[in-house]
């Protein structure tokens, strides 16, 4: 029987990770928790589940609502969900036997002022 994958701890979404990047060199520990953002925003299957969560009325969707517009399978839609889920980037909900999920918006926008450049004078 195979070893079963251990799990990851969620990232925490409320605050972000660290200062902007121009603001001042990353600890080792931002290092660490911004890089687990950006490896889950860093396949174009997740881009896509990101850009039609957003684009979803109410912001939100099923599973399989997702299927089709992707082209993959449930289960291959339901591991980049849950590689988000992990980075921090969407919440899952369940209802009955579906899993509905929306996009964490603070998270993208701790993303955005992370990456942000300061304008030049």
């Amino acid at each position: 029987m195979p070893k079963p994958l251990p799990l990851l701890d969620p990232v925490d979404t409320a605050t972000s990770c660290c200062a902007p990047l121009a603001d001042a060199p990353l600890s080792g520990d931002d290092a660490q928790q911004l890089a687990i953002r950006l490896k889950a925003l860093a396949d174009p299957a997740r881009l896509r589940l990101i850009s039609l969560l957003l684009s979803s009325e109410g912001q939100q969707a099923c599973t399989c609502e997702l299927t089709e517009p992707l082209g993959l399978s449930q289960p291959t839609v339901s591991h980049h969900l849950k590689k988000l889920a992990a980075a921090g980037l969407v919440t899952a909900q369940r209802r009955g036997v579906w899993t509905f999920y929306r996009v964490v918006p603070d998270a993208l926008s701790a993303l955005a002022l992370v990456l942000g450049t300061p304008a030049r004078a």
